[in-house]
């Protein structure tokens, strides 16, 4: 098989929102959970493009220095001419925690290469990149905000955005040259655009940021991908999906690609659903509160039960108690465990997890880690009692946490539901879990009736 990409995301949620772009652009894409085996890419048939949905987003850079290099290598090796580094269109990173700076430090050994582009803006999820300064639409006012001055990335609980200059931003998490390529240089043509990146790498970038506002930058960003790769394969890209469209809007426009198929518009109704969120944002609140009004049944998680040595597996049997006999009263369910930045559950889980004697930022990180582990293996007991049909899980640490102890063997896209969380489909041996269809979203991601369009399904377009 010849593979066109071959990406790693960082979260769950970032891998399904590659997967979505890939497959509705019509390349046969699979994402699986490692990277796959030759017998694994033989069962999945011939594919255009491979995933491998990972969860370094919530690594420190310790953790990052030993699960990442095998990752690359295999990625490296499977021959396609660019990987992609997946991240989150709002960058959301720090030092200690999902270091995009670290990551790109460790590609350079399995990829070898000086200059590596960071795509910066996703335009068709409102993502614009101006100058390296990153700008993004909160869905909880419907505005663009300035990375850093975003009312819900800049206050995320636990890698808040504070710098929008994108530069500056990943030159704190590693010590790399970051330049810049701005809009005006796309708008000049290709071979201008060509050009200045040319320039920068001669004179010493170790990374190039390369804006995007406009559909017509993103096309151009494309053809400066795939020519960058086609002098030396494979290119090591960093960005969010907005590298995957610019790939696939390129090879249209260049005749690589045929017309997007229409087959994923439309996805039935299903009577229950199972939601569980543990994303801490305004929006994720607003969302919980249209599903309650819609008649799920809403149950809130005790987070700190749930990371109480001592008090973890019976709060779990309660969880999965209570869940279980409102999916048996016919009802859709909503686990939270959070509702919202001010939730007094944030701050006691933490506290709790500081007071094993942990320094705070380590603490908050191991809170949720293992929330999410937690939940994992709440989710896992309920789909074996119950023959849900549709699952959908917010917050991207959580639903990397969940998805990695479910263990399907890869996920496949379904129907579009909302931008940036296509539902999926799972492939998997596991009776409980095959055919399963599941979403992953990211807090920031869907309007405020998300679960209820979920659940009764879109029959035309």
């Amino acid at each position: 098989m010849t593979l066109k990409l071959a990406f790693y995301g960082d979260d769950f949620t970032g891998s399904t929102d590659a997967l979505e772009v890939l497959a509705f652009a019509g390349l046969r894409t699979a994402l699986f959970l490692a990277p796959p085996t030759p017998q694994a890419l033989q069962h999945a048939g011939p594919l255009d493009a491979v995933g491998v949905a990972g969860d370094s987003r919530a690594m420190t850079p310790q953790e990052m220095d030993v699960a990442l290099p095998p990752v690359f290598d295999a990625l490296a090796a499977l021959g396609a001419p660019i990987v992609h580094y997946k991240v989150c269109s709002t960058f959301d990173s720090s030092p200690a925690i999902g270091s995009i700076g670290r990551a790109m430090q460790i590609a350079r050994g399995s990829f070898r290469r000086r200059c590596i582009p960071v795509v910066g803006g996703t335009p068709s999820l409102r993502r614009f990149c101006a100058f390296g300064h990153l700008f993004a639409r909160s869905a909880s006012d419907d505005q663009v905000h300035r990375i850093d001055r975003h009312p819900i990335m800049s206050a995320h609980p636990v890698t808040p955005m504070t710098e929008s200059d994108l530069r500056l931003h990943l030159g704190a998490q590693a010590p790399l040259n970051i330049a810049s390529l701005p809009f005006p240089q796309l708008d000049a043509g290709h071979e201008s655009a060509a050009s200045c990146l040319e320039s920068l790498a001669s004179n010493g970038a170790d990374a190039v940021v390369l804006d995007s506002l406009t559909t017509a930058h993103v096309t151009e960003v494309g053809r400066l991908l795939v020519s960058q790769a086609a002098k030396e394969p494979p290119l090591f890209v960093v960005g969010p999906s907005g590298v995957e469209h610019a790939l696939s809007q390129w090879w249209r426009a260049s005749h690589e690609l045929d017309a997007p198929p229409s087959d994923y518009v439309r996805f039935r109704r299903v009577e229950r659903v199972l939601a569980v969120s543990a994303s801490a944002s305004l929006l994720s609140a607003q969302q919980i509160d249209a599903a309650v009004t819609a008649g799920f049944a809403e149950i809130a998680i005790d987070a700190v039960a749930l990371l109480d040595e001592h008090r973890w597996e019976s709060a779990l049997h309660e969880l999965v108690g209570d869940t279980l006999r409102q999916l048996r009263r016919g009802k859709s369910v909503i686990l939270h465990a959070a509702r919202g930045p001010l939730d007094g559950r944030i701050e006691a889980a933490v506290a709790a997890v500081q007071a094993q004697g942990m320094e705070r930022e380590q603490a908050r990180h191991e809170a949720g880690r293992l929330l999410g582990r937690r939940l994992g293996l709440v989710t896992q007991a309920i789909l074996r009692e119950d023959q849900i049909e549709r699952l959908l899980l917010s917050g991207g640490d959580t639903s990397s946490q969940i998805v990695k102890t479910l263990a399907p063997d890869a996920l496949l896209v379904a129907a579009r539901l909302t931008p940036g969380a296509p539902l999926c489909r799972l492939v998997s041996d596991q009776p409980s879990l095959d055919g399963l269809e599941v979403v992953l979203k990211g807090g920031q991601m869907g309007d405020t009736r998300f679960y209820e369009t979920a659940r009764r399904g879109r029959l035309a377009g």
